[in-house]
């Protein structure tokens, strides 16, 4: 089932950097748009896949949700 994720790009310098908002630790960066769009496919596919792993391991016993405030 293909998914679809809005990818940021921006143009600086000589590179391209590309992240997607809402996954974290998907960021990349290349020389051309086609360069940064595959990286970025890549990036999202690796993601998945260990959060995926992470969820097929033994379910905890409890979860916890708590409000985290930062000052930034």
């Amino acid at each position: 089932m293909a998914k679809r994720f809005t990818a940021t790009i921006e143009k600086r310098g000589r590179w391209y950097v590309g992240y997607v908002d809402g996954l974290p630790g998907v960021n990349t960066q290349g020389r051309t748009l086609k360069e940064v769009s595959d990286n970025l496919r890549e990036a999202i596919t690796l993601v998945l896949e260990a959060q995926q792993g992470l969820r097929a391991k033994e379910p905890p016993t409890k979860v916890y949700k708590k409000t985290i405030v930062v000052e930034a």
